[in-house]
Order: C-alpha cells, then sequence, then structure tokens
C-alpha cells in the first residue's frame, strides 16, 4: 500500500571511479549539515568515473557545494518518491501498475527499515507524470 506519493529532485554527480570518492562526496555534504535520504551509486567498469544519485534534504545547498568543489558534472532530475509499507509485494504492485501501463522504469533504488517504518522508492520513467497518476489511482 503506498502510504505517500510526490514528485522530487535527486541530485546526480559524475566522479572519479577510485577509492575514497564516496566519502569525499559525503564530506563536503556533511560539513554543510546536509543529510542524505537516499543514495545509490555505480561504476561502468569501462572507464575513470562513476556515478552518485542521490536525495537530500537540501538540493540547492548540496548542488552548490559540490560544484564549489570541484563536481562540475553535477545536475539535478525528476523523479517519482514513493514511500510504501514494508511488506511483500509492495514494490511487486506498484511495478506491476506500471507494467500494465506500459511505463517503463528507466531506474529505481530503495531505502528499507525494520520496525514498522516505510519503505522508500525513488524511481524514475519515461514518463513520470502519467506514472503518478496511475500510482494515484
Amino acid at each position: 500500500m503506498i502510504k505517500s506519493l510526490a514528485l522530487g529532485r535527486e541530485i546526480s554527480v559524475v566522479v572519479v571511479n577510485e577509492i575514497g570518492a564516496l566519502s569525499r562526496v559525503t564530506s563536503f555534504l556533511v560539513n554543510h549539515g546536509i543529510n542524505l535520504e537516499a543514495i545509490a551509486g555505480y561504476s561502468n567498469n569501462v572507464g575513470d568515473q562513476a556515478g552518485l544519485m542521490f536525495i537530500t534534504n537540501d538540493n540547492v545547498s548540496a548542488v552548490e557545494t559540490l560544484v564549489s568543489n570541484g563536481y562540475l558534472d553535477t545536475k539535478e532530475n525528476e523523479i517519482i518518491i514513493v514511500e510504501l509499507e514494508n511488506t511483500p509485494g509492495a514494490l511487486k504492485n506498484i511495478s506491476e501498475r506500471l507494467a500494465q501501463n506500459s511505463i517503463n522504469i528507466t531506474y529505481i533504488y530503495c531505502t528499507t527499515c525494520r520496525g514498522g517504518c516505510p519503505a522508500k522508492i525513488i524511481l524514475s520513467t519515461n514518463d513520470n507524470l502519467r506514472a503518478m497518476s496511475v500510482l494515484k489511482s
């Protein structure tokens, strides 16, 4: 069951794929009082670059901090933030609804916890506004 649903903004940043890259980025953020709410990272294992995607409590300050510290390939992207009951089948239900309406999920990442708190699903689709409408109905 969906607890909340909203369009949001995530930050994506290209970093050098090396030991300590995540530590440096998160240090810049924490030193400015910025909290991460969700994060995903990846490397294509081909070159020397990797990517981070994350949501913060203050994206404007986060982008300013990263750019001022040399992370020039930093941008914001529109995403959908879905909070779901953390129960078996919750993600299956929303992904099924999107598929039945020919909406493609281009990427997804999430947070979960035990003890009754909701799972936070961050996703991007080929049509975020339509996906929002489908998930609201």
